[in-house]
């Protein structure tokens, strides 16, 4: 095998209607606005044609979205979660109803699902097609209009990608562009089609675009993007969901994952992570001089920087995470809590499970000593955060009782988190809810290079074993993480292994919406999911202190869930639109 690299660097700096987006000096992707041009006014001027591909772009983050599930009244909806509130990851902010809550409780149904993957990403793939059809008019040059057909083009990949781990199989448009008088057909591809067509699509925009983008140019595609794309589409293609042990039976066999199993999957999956490593532009942000693991929490501060290799782009000044995650007295509001069982999967500083008798874990103390991603990924009782409106900070009290002058307040457990516990994941520390002194020009990853390295590891040793670039790849991660020692065990065997890089990806790509396919696509929800799940009580009185775990929700799973139902107003459509499985 080719020899790999694992390249870590310090902490540096790097510099109908139709939806358009301004060229503000915040980025190509600034303040979406809409209008009613038609499709001739639009592609016969340049400036239109690049804002509607950059229209495009907007919704590219609405799968990982904090936000991206309500309930309440249609007109004005509430958001209580996103992914993270339907896994093991989070509770949602709000028992109402939800798809995130139907997911926890297993009563989601083809009535009941949002549909937004569905129409998301069908209305963008539809954008792509006019888009390509209509650029060789378009009064733009030859080299960019090859750039911008590249972008579009890995822009549709990007969206059948969000509906094939939706879905599994779905309907492949082609360039075909339909409108409100044709009979648009909805038979669905087979997965093996899907995942072909998604490579395909990645392979011809990867040969027109730089291998990274910089510049006005930042967020946009690139060839490390599809290049990445590829890995994450590879690596869910040779998993057990999709590799032989589809859900399927009859005619949904194909349509849901491969019939049988095939071990050069994973050998694919391994390709084609390493063809992004081998790139040698990206790397992880190091920094444990400043502190341990800083460089993990700095690394979503940055809005450039060498780990990302395709984000969502945001207005400079945003606060959109700490809208949704901070606690009451940051004003921050409807967003999921994280839940007791993610925190127990951070190990201690010295690598070492809580479970390790030798780890030193103190549940007496059960915060100090951890792994330093746990703080930066959590808010528990006494963690410092920005004072709103104001300079320096002040510890979140998360208790009941009384403690240092303070008795239960907003922030408390069964009063501002039903978990005992606020996400820190992303959150810039400088940074306030609704506050307009402390805010940042952060950018939120949608694919970064730790999952690079980590989809590699598990592709490598599903096909190969535990071998020394396994390790390597796993403990480049934990160094920069600032564990001490990093280095895994020696002499792990092929279970041992898969079970370590599982939990790597667990706590190292926690609420960046990674948890709920991974579960799936290795086919154990059924044991993460179909569980109690369980929050933190912090009781004080002066300087006694007692920590006691409780439940929060009995969560239920079953066999149809390990994908989604089509929406039941887009089945009714069409006959030729096979429901998933169990629906």
């Amino acid at each position: 095998m080719k020899k790999l690299y694992f390249k870590v660097l310090a902490y540096s700096v790097f510099g109908g209607f139709l939806v358009f987006t301004s060229c503000k000096k915040e980025g190509f992707l600034g303040q979406t606005q809409t209008s009613n041009l038609t499709g001739e006014t639009v592609f016969t001027d340049s400036a239109n044609t690049v804002s509607f591909l950059a229209g495009i772009y907007a919704n590219v983050g609405f799968s990982a979205a904090a936000g991206r599930f309500t309930y309440g009244p249609i007109l004005s909806p509430t958001p209580n979660g996103g992914i993270d509130a339907a896994s093991d990851e989070a509770e949602v902010s709000a028992s109402a109803g939800s798809t995130a809550l139907a997911f926890e409780t297993g009563t989601i149904n083809a009535a009941v699902v949002t549909d937004d993957a569905y129409k998301t990403c069908y209305t963008n793939i539809r954008s792509v097609n006019q888009l390509l059809k209509n650029l060789p008019k378009a009064p733009i040059n030859n080299f960019v209009k090859t750039q911008m057909k590249a972008e579009a083009r890995f822009l549709r990949a990007w969206y059948y990608a969000i509906l094939l781990k939706h879905y599994g199989g779905v309907h492949l448009l082609g360039d075909s562009v339909y409108t409100y008088t044709d009979k648009i057909p909805a038979a669905r591809n087979t997965y093996a089609d899907c995942v072909n067509y998604i490579l395909a699509e990645c392979d011809a925009a990867a040969q027109d675009l730089p291998t990274v983008q910089s510049g006005v140019n930042y967020g946009r595609a690139s060839k490390g993007a599809c290049l990445a794309l590829k890995s994450r589409v590879l690596l869910y293609a040779a998993s057990p969901l999709f590799n032989g042990q589809s859900i399927g039976e009859g005619k949904t066999l194909e349509l849901v994952g491969y019939p049988a199993y095939d071990k050069e999957r994973w050998r694919l999956a391994v390709q084609a992570a390493a063809a992004v490593i081998s790139t040698g532009v990206y790397s992880l942000n190091v920094d444990n001089a400043t502190a341990p693991g800083f460089g993990f929490q700095k690394l979503f501060t940055r809005r450039v920087n060498t780990e990302y290799i395709f984000q969502l782009m945001r207005p400079t000044g945003n606060v959109d995470l700490e809208n949704l995650w901070q606690p009451p007295t940051r004003t921050g509001k409807n967003g999921a809590f994280p839940l007791q069982g993610l925190v127990d999967a951070f190990p201690m500083s010295n690598g070492k499970s809580i479970t390790d008798p030798t780890s030193n874990y103190n549940p007496n103390n059960p915060y100090a000593n951890r792994d330093p991603r746990l703080d930066y990924s959590i808010i528990h009782d006494q963690t410092p955060l920005q004072i709103r409106l104001s300079s320096g900070t002040s510890p979140i009290n998360i208790f009941v009782g009384k403690y240092n002058g303070n008795t239960t307040g907003p922030d408390a457990v069964h009063v501002g988190t039903t978990t005992g516990y606020y996400t820190n994941k992303m959150l810039d520390p400088a940074a306030v809810a609704n506050d307009f002194m402390h805010r940042t020009d952060r950018c939120l990853p949608l694919i970064r290079y730790a999952e690079i390295l980590l989809n590699y590891a598990e592709a490598a040793n599903e096909y190969e074993g535990p071998t020394a670039l396994v390790y390597s790849a796993v403990e480049a991660i934990r160094q920069r993480a600032g564990l001490n020692p990093y280095q895994l065990p020696a002499g792990l065997s092929q279970a041992d292994m898969r079970t370590a890089i599982q939990n790597e990806r667990r706590i190292e790509l926690a609420f960046e919406e990674h948890r709920f396919w991974d579960v799936r696509r290795w086919k154990i929800a059924d044991q993460t999911d179909n569980i109690t799940t369980k929050g933190m009580e912090v009781d004080r009185d002066g300087a006694a202190v007692a920590y006691k775990q409780f439940d929060v929700r009995k969560r239920n799973f079953r066999k149809a869930m390990y994908l989604w139902p089509f929406p039941q107003s887009e089945v009714a459509k069409s006959p030729e639109l096979i429901q998933n499985p169990g629906y």
